[in-house]
């Protein structure tokens, strides 16, 4: 059996991630990052603070939140999983295939977006040229972004200019596009969660069957059917020439984009 820890379940990836992992062939430990309240100590999950001599004779940590003491793991033996979304995370990425590599002790976050690229050729065979738009929820700023959208969901219902002090712009009922990245451009949604990516394809297209963690669906997914699953859903359109199509990909960043590959990477 696999012994592990999470730090960060107060988190929504935390409780995500005791809860999946449960249901394997896991002892998990539930951490806070830092000293816990008594909410903390008698709610539904019970979460104890981060000490080194809990960490002892574990096989692994897995980070969904920073701890606030950073030396926490400086003498832990086992492995790290590091599924936080800070670009200044150390180790190697998660593999697009394959369990954990041997000889390597940290990993961390594969972004979901990047995976469903590295997934599209799975897909479709023949694609030369690719371009699109990524509706993204509010999902992709973890807890901070559900929190917050749902604070200023509430002040505008109530007739109240919302604070935008938590996720630094206003999100709620708002299309907010971002700047173009190379051939996608982002548009962050007002949903608390489910992406959509709409790809424009060019080539001597063919669609491919689904693999066992996608399914191609009769009309375009949509943000809510995506939040409740693990798969990724997919629609395939060809265009008039038969050169062109318009492939929409619905995917949750949690469910199918940490989750799955968590599961896959650990051998569960």
């Amino acid at each position: 059996m696999l012994k592990l820890a999470v730090i960060g379940t107060q988190t929504l990836l935390g409780r995500e991630l005791v809860e999946v992992l449960e249901t394997r062939e896991c002892s998990v430990l539930p951490l806070a990052v830092g000293p816990t309240t008594k909410q903390d100590e008698e709610g539904d999950l019970v979460v104890f603070a981060p000490e080194p001599y809990l960490l002892e004779n574990l096989d692994m940590v897995i980070l969904a939140d920073t701890p606030q003491d950073p030396e926490i793991l400086n003498n832990f033996k086992g492995r790290i999983l590091d599924l936080r979304g800070e670009n200044t995370a150390v180790g190697d990425l998660i593999p697009l295939t394959g369990a954990w590599p041997k000889g390597t002790k940290r990993i961390k976050n594969r972004p979901a977006l990047e995976q469903v690229l590295a997934f599209v050729p799975n897909l479709v065979d023949g694609i030369t040229d690719l371009s699109g738009v990524h509706l993204c929820s509010i999902a992709c700023l973890g807890e901070r972004g559900i929190l917050g959208l749902a604070a200023q969901s509430r002040a505008i219902l109530e007739g109240v200019e919302p604070d935008d002090t938590t996720l630094g712009y206003r999100a709620a009922f708002e299309a907010i596009p971002q700047m173009p990245r190379g051939s996608l451009t982002e548009v962050r949604l007002p949903t608390f969660h489910g992406d959509i990516l709409i790809l424009n394809l060019k080539g001597d297209l063919k669609a491919k069957d689904a693999p066992n963690n996608a399914k191609w669906t009769d009309t375009p997914p949509t943000s809510r059917e995506v939040a409740v699953t693990n798969l990724l859903l997919a629609h395939y359109a060809t265009g008039t020439t038969g050169q062109s199509a318009t492939l929409t990909l619905g995917f949750d960043p949690i469910l199918w984009g940490i989750l799955q590959p968590v599961l896959r990477l650990l051998e569960l």
